[in-house]
């Protein structure tokens, strides 16, 4: 599941810093063909506002009268949509979809200490993996519909060694799940997806549109160049870090952080070539390097037996061959073989359904 809690965040903490509470939905259950997969999210404020996608937009609205509710009592809903019947029209709109949507909506406020976003914004901060239980099915009074279970020693006093074991399975996986409870209770498992961590080496303008497509994904990226008059936070406002350091010294970059993939572009031989020996080395799952293919052979010569540990995991040319040229163009292409490979997919045109 894509991370979609960062597109929450703003929104969240704005109205928690103004101590105004509001209403998060949650998609827990689909069937047949719906915009989104169990898992995404979707906040709304007490004046509408709202971050995040249920639908294409087309169920937004409907569920901004049902947070007002669920934000003026606390109760939390369950809530279908089933757009199944291919003659139905939502609100004058045909939603396409033909498929079942099961939502929960809980307050988030002062008084839920707002939680589950607290706990989640927390380790999203820190980068670190974890998971929520919502209770979104319950046939016995005396556990709350949208009833909040977090990970740690709170947990463990609601739940048995096993349902414990499930939620801190959950957080190392990337798909929700579903729990059976006691008492006729299903506690829906929702797993923090945490973005990719990249890091581009090279500053130059081609990396700017690189940049740009991951961070509108919700990555983090790092940009690496040795040449200071590159790392300017005005050409990189997306970066989450600008590291200046020359290519024999970034085994320390290396170590201060784990990353899912690097990208090498500097134009310049020899820090490539420094760039790919260090990353020889390393476990970084992808490795790109821009140029042609007898540039990236030459590089590899001069690298040494050092190249063998690079062959399953260089992508040189880095990209998808999709025919463009321009530096945006093989932006999308470089971001779009990062993405392909994070969700083990062979880039090819969608099945029909």
């Amino acid at each position: 599941m894509e991370s979609c809690l960062g597109a929450l965040l703003p929104l969240f903490e704005r109205e928690r810093a103004a101590g105004r509470a509001t209403a998060l939905a949650v998609l827990v259950s689909t069937a047949g063909s719906t915009y989104q997969r169990p898992g995404a999210l979707l906040l709304i404020s007490a004046s509408g506002a709202y971050a995040g996608l249920i639908s294409g937009g087309c169920l937004e609205g409907d569920l901004a009268a049902h947070a007002r509710a669920v934000i003026d009592t606390g109760q939390a809903q369950r809530i279908t949509y089933d757009l199944r019947n291919p003659n139905d029209l939502i609100w004058g709109l045909g939603a396409g979809c033909e498929g079942a949507m099961h939502v929960l909506m809980l307050r988030v406020g002062p008084a839920e200490d707002w939680q589950p976003l607290a706990h989640l914004a927390h380790a999203f901060a820190a980068h670190e993996p974890t998971a929520v239980g919502l209770v979104a099915d319950c046939q016995t009074p005396d556990i709350a519909l949208g009833a909040v279970v977090l990970p740690g020693p709170g947990a463990r006093n609601r739940l048995t060694a096993a349902e414990h074991e499930a939620l801190e399975a959950t957080s190392r996986s990337t798909e929700p799940r579903w729990l059976e409870l006691a008492g006729r209770c299903r506690l829906f498992l929702l797993p923090l997806a945490l973005p990719p961590r990249i890091v581009i080496f090279g500053a130059g303008p081609d990396a700017l549109p690189v940049v740009r497509i991951a961070a509108e994904l919700g990555w983090k990226v790092t940009v690496v160049d040795h040449r200071p008059a590159l790392l300017l936070a005005e050409r990189f406002p997306a970066a989450e870090r600008l590291i200046e350091a020359r290519p024999e010294r970034i085994q320390s970059v290396l170590d201060e952080q784990p990353f899912d993939a690097a990208v090498i572009m500097t134009h310049q031989l020899e820090a490539d070539r420094e760039y790919l020996r260090v990353l020889a080395g390393s476990s970084l799952p992808y490795v790109g390097l821009l140029g042609p293919p007898a540039r990236a052979a030459r590089l590899l010569g001069e690298i040494g037996p050092a190249a063998d540990r690079l062959r399953d995991r260089l992508h040189a040319p880095v990209g998808l061959d999709l025919g463009g040229r321009s530096p945006q163009a093989i932006a999308v292409s470089i971001v779009a073989e990062i993405l392909a490979l994070r969700n083990a997919r062979i880039a090819r045109p969608l099945p029909p359904r």
